[in-house]
């Protein structure tokens, strides 16, 4: 199941999945509106029978601003995407996955949670926020036979990145070890993982892809 506020983005990625042998559908998604994410979670139940894997991978990011300048509603929406959207995504698939027997929820954090910027204060908190949801999901559902973990990337070659990095590209590669920016190959790798039954005694863990630029 494919869910995303960008109709032609998800239907892309649709695409991508059947072009590859697997079998997808997309249905639009605000992941911030309780009503569209017990939508979602009804529609995927009906289709495929059960829900395995959640991956709340939907965030925003808000230009560079001081705190001064930051306006009110900026920082609501990106807690209300980066933040909420998580919990909801929690709030309606649990469910589902104790009746199933157990299942895997993976977050989508950031570098940015832990890595420090200046005016990036409404995306950076709300990134903590998610590392420290996952730990508080991971305890609460480990009885449940249900992993909460959560994915902390890099600067990734992605169109939000455009806007991150604000011409600094070349600058920023030179700040990484293993010197090129993070592909989104390498998270979904990293997701993968995270599903699987290899990393069955991972939960409330917070994996870092970035190439050795944190430490």
């Amino acid at each position: 199941m494919v869910a995303d506020i960008n109709d032609t983005g998800g239907e892309e990625t649709v695409t991508t999945i059947e072009a590859a042998g697997g079998e997808a559908i997309f249905v639009r998604t605000d992941v911030s509106i309780a009503s569209e994410i017990e939508h979602l979670v009804k529609v995927t139940k009906d289709k495929f029978g059960k829900i395995d894997v959640l991956f709340n991978n939907a965030g925003i990011y808000a230009r560079r601003s001081v705190v001064e300048e930051l306006d009110e509603s900026i920082w609501d929406r990106v807690f209300a995407v980066n933040v909420k959207g998580i919990f909801l995504g929690a709030k309606y698939v649990v469910p589902e996955m104790k009746k199933a027997g157990g299942g895997v929820i993976i977050n989508t954090s950031s570098t940015a949670a832990i890595r420090y910027g200046m005016g990036i204060s409404a995306y950076s908190s709300s990134k903590g926020a998610v590392i420290t949801l996952t730990k508080a999901l991971a305890m609460e559902l480990a009885p449940d036979n249900i992993r909460v973990n959560c994915i902390s990337p890099g600067f990734t070659e992605t169109p939000m990145l455009e806007v991150v990095l604000e011409g600094r590209g070349k600058s920023i590669v030179n700040t990484i070890p293993l010197g090129r920016l993070v592909k989104p190959e390498d998270i979904a790798y990293a997701a993968l993982y995270l599903a699987s039954d290899e990393s069955s005694m991972l939960t409330g863990t917070n994996i870092i892809v970035d190439g050795g630029r944190g430490t």
